[in-house]
């Protein structure tokens, strides 16, 4: 086994192990709020008489809120992805261009 390939496997053990142990180490039974609640908890406990003054235009569901969560980190992950590999091309090209000899 050469030693890129026990990198790139140490790294893989590595991502499945931190994965892994805030799984097996968290009670099943811890509620996952979010900031949000944290928040609204919060302001109603400072200010009892407190009423917001917008209310939201759209409240989906948890699993559509959850699919939608998903949808902008893919779009997002999408748009880095793409000026990433644009800028990438783009320092190539002018590399090319320059020739071989030419410090840029």
């Amino acid at each position: 086994m050469s030693r890129f390939s026990l990198v790139n496997w140490l790294l893989v053990l590595a991502v499945v192990v931190l994965a892994a142990v805030p799984l097996v180490f968290v009670d099943s039974e811890t509620g996952f709020g979010g900031a949000d609640g944290l928040a609204a908890e919060r302001i109603e406990a400072e200010n009892p008489g407190f009423a917001p003054w917008a209310t939201p235009v759209f409240e989906p569901g948890s699993e559509t809120a959850s699919g939608l969560f998903a949808l902008q980190a893919a779009v997002g992950a999408g748009f880095l992805g793409y000026f990433f590999g644009a800028a990438r091309t783009r320092r190539r090209l002018t590399r090319h261009a320059l020739g071989p000899d030419d410090p840029a």
